[in-house]
């Protein structure tokens, strides 16, 4: 390292290091360093100027840092270099200070090219070491910043250029930019939602051009998915015609010509998303609004069955569910402290026991009801309250005809091969049901626990929602809508043969309702990214581009009982964020924030990419000394700001500065 910058150190020397930790060195500027602009270093360059850059010698090569921050600091005059102080008073002076973040390693390399040597530099991210105290720090040249920007390999597709790298190439590589998740910062009208556009079509066009043709045949389209969650309907026409691998396909509530009608179906939904949004208690509404899901999941499931072994397997599971919960009641003695609930309990499984039978006794169903007529019998009572209205209610049962009744169950299972241990379908299952079917069971299971007057407020809440005419075209279709089929519409066809780009507008759908239907969209497209990775034995490059995301993830009290719609989109969004590139799902985020709070770790993200217990702790941690220290991020993610006219700010312009957002 003989030759520059060592060769006029002096004129490119702008302070000495002060500080050093592995993630920020501090650097005390030097009084003749540059105020505003350098012109020792090949060019008229603005200095110093925040996520401008500076190296800092370390062994062989350089540590390239960019600057994070910049202050000002009252102390005494400081000794010039060369002048000696004679019995002179210090008066105070301002000191410059800049926080520095070290981003990689700068290397001089000698290249032969036609018998002539040349030498140039080569940039990695990493650094190998750090600065001693005192180290000086130099201004690059014209080419060492050039070597920065345009470093790095498979960098296809051109974003802008970089005024404060003598306007070189900023290029990515779409692989590894949407190969992890990328945040996209700037102010109102900066020009993020072309930003973003503009990196898909670029990145499809490269794509496409990369794909070798076949005499005949036409270019099959890029094998990547882009799924845009558009809040404010911007995205519509944002593509335009020839888009490579075919047109958008744009999703609204109200579709106009071309477009296709938006619908999440309430089937869809799992239960964590109903309780949410219908503000289900813990104690109990949610478990009997889970209770309810299950059990219209399940009669959907016998009823998808097709052959008379399905229905066997079906029937076992369902006499092994009463047969513990008959044994539980007995054990616990219920059957004496609640026999009311107990009673009413027993009514309702024989008469699922006679709709069961369907004119064939070959598994003794009829001996069971026969044990549970002869029990009720015995212990019923009734009388006319006030109003006239008839209640009905059981005395205290005895042991023996509960025995009987568990014997009858125990002799059924027999016929059907014993108990069965495995469960029938979730409440979390995609399976087909109507809303009505939901609020018509809610109340039959809150009349048999005699919890009515819990649980009434919870069904008018459902009842409501499902006669709300905004809200019928979006979760209530006319046509037959199958999983599948809605996977394949909306994250696209084998080969993405439609398209690789579906917009769905989100613009339309009720302020109420949309945190859930964003959650149960981004929620469906992420467990089919899991869901094909195991079937295919590979993933399915995927990206879910979510607009407006400051309002949709938002922090949350882990430890409370009752989440709303937005924490759990907040969740389902966490939960991408941590996963989802392991399943071949990135996530790009749009977040508005002024200049002031974009930094290289918005506190805005923080929630959304640090560890759970991270949250729980704050946004740092506690070091061995004492002092705070920033939050680590478990996911990578990759910060790119836009702002508005003056790009410089960044360190690159858009590739046309004319056109915003």
């Amino acid at each position: 390292m003989s030759h520059q910058p060592f060769a006029h150190a002096e004129s490119l020397r702008i302070g000495t290091v002060d500080f050093v930790s592995p993630d920020e060195v501090k650097v005390l500027l030097d009084i003749e360093a540059p105020e505003t602009v350098a012109l020792n270093a090949g060019g008229v360059r603005p200095f110093p100027r925040v996520n401008g850059y500076v190296l800092l010698p370390v062994d062989d090569a350089f540590l390239v840092g960019q600057i994070e921050w910049l202050t000002i600091e009252r102390s005494k005059f400081p000794t010039r270099q060369g002048v000696k102080d004679f019995g002179l008073v210090d008066l105070p002076y301002p000191l410059r200070k800049m926080s520095l973040a070290p981003l990689g390693t700068l290397r001089k390399k000698t290249i032969v090219r036609g018998g002539n040597t040349a030498e140039e530099y080569e940039f990695r991210r990493g650094a190998d070491g750090l600065p001693s105290l005192g180290s000086p720090v130099f201004l690059p040249l014209e080419k060492q910043l050039r070597a920065i920007v345009e470093s790095g390999e498979k960098k296809r597709v051109k974003i802008g250029n970089s005024p404060l790298a003598g306007n070189a190439e900023v290029k990515v590589d779409p692989d590894r930019l949407f190969g992890r998740h990328l945040a996209i910062l700037g102010n109102t009208g900066s020009g993020k939602s072309c930003s973003v556009a503009g990196l898909i079509r670029w990145s499809l066009e490269q794509a496409q051009a990369g794909v070798k043709s076949v005499p005949g045949q036409t270019k099959r389209p890029p094998n990547a998915r882009f799924v845009v969650l558009d809040p404010n309907g911007e995205y519509t026409k944002a593509f335009g015609a020839g888009l490579p691998g075919g047109n958008v396909r744009v999703f609204k509530v109200k579709p106009e010509t071309g477009d296709l009608p938006l619908k999440v179906p309430l089937w869809f939904w799992n239960s964590a998303e109903w309780a949410s949004f219908t503000q289900a208690s813990a104690k109990t509404q949610r478990p009997l609004l889970r209770r309810a899901l299950r059990e219209l999941k399940a009669s959907r499931d016998v009823l998808a069955k097709e052959t008379e072994q399905e229905k066997a397997l079906a029937l076992r599971r369902y006499l092994s569910s009463v047969y513990i919960s008959v044994k539980n009641s007995l054990r616990s003695g219920q059957i004496k402290t609640e026999a009311t609930k107990f009673g009413h309990s027993l009514k309702a499984i024989s008469e699922d026991l006679v709709q069961k039978v369907a004119g064939s006794d070959q598994h003794r169903l009829n001996r069971i009801c026969e044990a549970i007529k002869q029990c009720l019998e015995t212990t019923y009572n009734s009388f006319n309250d006030k109003t006239g209205k008839k209640v009905e209610s059981y005395r205290a049962f005895c042991e023996a005809p509960i025995k009987s009744i568990v014997d009858a169950i125990k002799d059924s299972l027999e016929t059907l091969g014993g108990m069965a241990h495995q469960e029938g379908p979730g409440e979390d299952v995609p399976l087909k049901f109507k809303g009505t079917e939901l609020a018509d069971h809610l109340e039959i299971l809150a009349e048999q626990e005699n919890a009515s007057q819990f649980v009434d407020f919870l069904v008018a809440r459902i009842r409501a929602f499902l006669s709300d005419t905004r809200m019928k075209p979006v979760i209530e279709s006319e046509e037959e809508i199958t999983l599948a089929g809605w996977l394949e519409e909306y994250i696209g066809k084998a080969g993405a043969a439609d398209g690789c780009v579906s917009v769905i507008d989100l613009s339309l759908v009720p302020t109420e309702v949309i945190h859930v239907l964003t959650a149960v969209i981004a929620r469906m497209i992420f467990e089919a990214q899991q869901r094909y990775l195991k079937l295919e034995r590979k993933s399915l490059p995927t990206v879910l581009v979510m607009e407006e995301a400051h309002t949709f993830v938002k922090r949350y009290r882990e430890d409370s009982e009752n989440h709303d719609a937005a924490s759990i989109c907040c969740q389902v969004f966490e939960r991408i964020a941590r996963e989802g590139r392991k399943f071949g799902l990135g996530l790009v985020i749009f977040l508005t924030a002024s200049l002031g709070v974009v930094t290289h770790r918005p506190f805005a993200m923080q929630h959304l990419f640090a560890p759970s217990h991270q949250q729980r702790q704050g946004s740092g941690t506690r070091s061995s000394t004492g002092t705070r220290q920033p939050a680590r991020s478990s996911a990578r993610v990759a910060v790119f700001a836009v702002t508005t006219r003056d790009s410089s700010w960044l360190g690159f312009r858009a590739s046309d500065p004319g056109e915003d957002e």
